[in-house]
């Protein structure tokens, strides 16, 4: 009941503090709105740039496979902005984890577009600047329910 009629000073002028909750509202929601077409937009660019296996790969699994140009090595690009490259071994399981991104506030379609080319055209220098982590092995088989 008191929040009702507690006033807050915003931009040197009292006004209610509905109406100041509604204006960082409003301002959340054209951040998210200018975010979510940015990040549309980033999605199509990488789509433009994917192989017609890479598309299919990534529609259906949120992940695709690209060689990198020096070893031949299959990594694995998920969908995402960090921590999203797996190095895969010669039976398609996963063996080791890179973190490299490029500079910048970027969306998760144009980091994956910037990691493709950077590891199908200068492998070896974008491994130099990334960070190993250690993939947790898949399971064996399926848990079963009892």
């Amino acid at each position: 009941m008191i929040w009702r009629w507690f006033k807050v000073v915003a931009f040197g002028v009292v006004c209610p503090l509905g109406y100041f909750i509604r204006l960082i509202q409003d301002a959340q929601s054209r951040h998210r709105a200018r975010y979510e077409s940015r990040a549309a937009r980033g999605i199509t660019l990488l789509r433009e740039w994917l192989s017609q296996q890479q598309k299919a790969q990534f529609d259906h699994l949120c992940y695709f496979e690209v060689r990198g140009s020096d070893s031949g090595k299959t990594y694995r690009i998920q969908h995402g902005v960090s921590a999203n490259v797996i190095e895969l071994d010669c039976d398609g399981r996963p063996k080791m984890g890179w973190c490299f991104v490029p500079v910048g506030n970027l969306v998760p379609g144009d980091v994956m577009l910037a990691q493709k080319i950077a590891l199908e055209t200068d492998e070896r220098t974008a491994l130099a600047v990334a960070r190993q982590f250690i993939v947790p092995p898949l399971p064996s088989r399926l848990p079963t329910t009892s």
